[in-house]
C-alpha cells in the first residue's frame, strides 16, 4: 500500500495550527492536513472563557473560545482538513508521521513540508521541590481552570497558589468569583512572572496577598490537603529559617511555569534552545530538520495568543516559500542574545535571499525601569531605541528590515543595555 503524502502536515490545532492552515491555504498550498489530539480544535483557548483575547488581530476584545471559534470558521471557509482524536506518536527528520486514532489505527504518512504547531504542558508537582505528604487537592492552575470552565467543578474551597504565571493570576479571580477563598499568591522570585495587567485585575483588584520571593515548602494532609507552609527565599531561592507561615488551605494550584512539548522534536534529532526548551529555528521558521517548521507555544512560551497567531503566519509563510522554492542555499549568520537578554527567535538570517523584514521576540532576563535596544552586526551598530518597563514576562520585539539583513556580512547581536537613571 502506498503512503499518502501531504504537501503540507500541521501537527496540532490550537491557534498557532490554524492560524499556519488557513496561511498556508491562503498562499495556494492545498494539499494540507491538520492533526489534532483532542475531541475539537481550538486547544487550550477552549477553556480561557476570560477575555482580553484578539486585541492585536481582530482589533476587538474576545473570550478564548470565541477567539479560537473565529480560526476555526476560517479553516472551515478555507476546506481546511482536520483530523480530531488524532495523536501523533512519531516524526522522523525525513517527514514522515506516524499517528492514531480511533477510526483508522495506526497511519503513517509523509509531507513535504511539517509545521510542528504542539504548544505547551504545565510543569507539576513533580518538577519542584516541595516537601511533605501526597493528598488531593494539588492541581496544576490549567486542570483548575479545566475542571471549573469545562466541566462545570469547583476544585476547593480554600485556596493558595504557588506561581504568578498568568493562568495562576487569572485562576485567583476566577476562583474568588466563584465562592472560593483565596489566601495568597506565592512567587519565589522578586518580581511576578505575569502581566501586570493581570497583577492588576486579578490580585490588587480582589485584594489577594502576592508574596514576592516566598516559595510552598511542604504540604500536610492525608486523604485531603489540610495546611501548607510558605516562606520568604534568599537570592538564591533557597529558604530562609524562621519565615515559616502556615495556611489552612484545602487546595493548591500549582501555576510554576510552561514548558514546550517537544518530545517529537527531541526524538526526530532536531536542534533544541536549552532556553526555551523549543527548536531551533532561522528567520522562516524552519528548524534544523529541513522542511520541519515551528511555531507558537511548541517553539517558545508567549504571552499573548495574538502573537502565537501571528508567528505561525510567518512560520506557514515560510513553509509555503520552502514548497515553492526549496532550501535556501546562501550564507546564514546568527542572531545571539546579547546583554541582558534570555534568549533570540529566530536565532539566524539569511542575507543573500532577505525576502522581507524580519521580527525578532525575546525576554530580558531581569526587570528594569529603562533600558536601550541596541542591534549589532559586528562593531556596527544597527538600530538603538529607548524602552521603558520592561520584564521577563512580558515578550519583547526587535525588527530588522530586509535592506538591512541583505547589507550584513557578520553575525547579530541584541542587547538590553540598562539605564541607570
Amino acid at each position: 500500500m502506498t503512503m499518502r503524502n501531504y504537501q503540507a502536515v500541521i501537527i496540532g490545532g490550537g491557534s498557532a495550527g490554524l492560524s499556519a492552515a488557513v496561511t498556508l491555504k491562503k498562499n495556494g498550498i492545498e494539499d494540507i492536513i491538520v492533526l489534532e489530539k483532542d475531541m475539537e480544535a481550538g486547544g487550550i483557548l477552549e477553556q480561557c472563557i476570560h477575555n482580553g483575547f484578539g486585541l492585536q488581530t481582530f482589533k476587538e476584545q474576545l473570550s478564548g473560545p470565541a477567539y479560537a471559534e473565529r480560526y476555526i470558521r476560517m479553516a472551515e471557509e478555507q476546506n481546511v482538513k482536520i483530523l480530531l482524536n488524532t495523536m501523533v506518536i512519531r516524526m522522523t527528520a525525513d517527514r514522515k508521521i506516524t499517528y492514531v486514532n480511533p477510526q483508522e489505527g495506526e497511519v503513517t504518512i509523509s509531507a513535504d513540508a511539517v509545521i510542528l504547531a504542539v504548544g505547551c504542558y504545565e510543569r507539576a508537582r513533580g518538577g519542584i521541590n516541595i516537601l511533605g505528604t501526597r493528598p488531593a487537592g494539588v492541581f496544576t492552575a490549567g486542570q483548575a481552570q479545566r475542571y471549573l470552565n469545562i466541566e462545570g467543578y469547583l476544585v476547593g474551597r480554600k485556596v493558595f497558589i504557588l506561581g504568578s504565571g498568568d493562568i495562576g493570576l487569572i485562576m485567583a479571580r476566577r476562583m474568588t468569583l466563584e465562592g472560593a477563598k483565596v489566601y495568597g499568591v506565592a512567587e519565589i522570585m522578586p518580581y511576578s512572572n505575569g502581566l501586570p495587567r493581570n497583577i492588576k485585575q486579578c490580585l490588587e483588584d480582589f485584594d489577594i496577598p502576592l508574596y514576592l520571593s516566598h516559595t510552598v515548602t511542604k504540604v500536610f494532609g492525608k486523604g485531603r490537603l489540610e495546611k501548607i507552609e510558605l516562606m520568604e527565599v534568599d537570592e538564591n531561592r533557597n529558604p530562609v529559617p524562621g519565615t515559616e507561615q502556615y495556611f489552612d488551605v484545602d487546595t493548591l494550584l500549582l501555576s510554576v511555569g510552561l514548558i514546550p512539548e517537544n518530545h517529537l522534536a527531541d526524538e526526530a534529532g532536531i536542534v533544541m534552545d536549552p532556553v526555551t526548551r523549543g527548536p531551533v529555528v532561522d528567520d522562516t521558521y524552519m528548524t534544523s530538520a529541513e522542511g520541519i517548521f515551528a511555531c507558537g507555544n511548541g517553539l517558545h512560551v508567549h504571552d499573548l495568543v495574538d502573537f502565537v497567531s501571528l508567528q505561525a503566519e510567518r512560520a506557514a509563510l515560510g513553509a509555503a516559500r520552502y514548497l515553492k522554492k526549496g532550501a535556501h542555499t546562501g550564507r546564514k549568520l546568527s542572531v545571539k542574545a546579547g546583554e541582558n537578554v534570555s534568549y533570540m527567535v529566530p536565532s539566524c538570517v539569511h542575507p543573500d535571499e532577505a525576502e522581507g523584514n524580519v521580527e525578532f521576540f525575546f525576554r530580558v532576563r531581569k526587570p528594569m525601569e529603562e533600558a536601550e535596544l541596541v542591534i549589532m552586526s559586528g562593531d556596527r551598530i544597527l538600530r538603538t531605541m529607548k524602552k521603558r518597563k520592561l520584564m521577563p514576562s512580558e515578550m519583547e520585539r526587535a525588527l530588522l528590515t530586509a535592506k538591512e539583513i541583505g547589507s550584513l556580512t557578520e553575525d547579530v547581536v541584541i542587547h538590553m543595555k540598562e539605564v541607570n537613571s
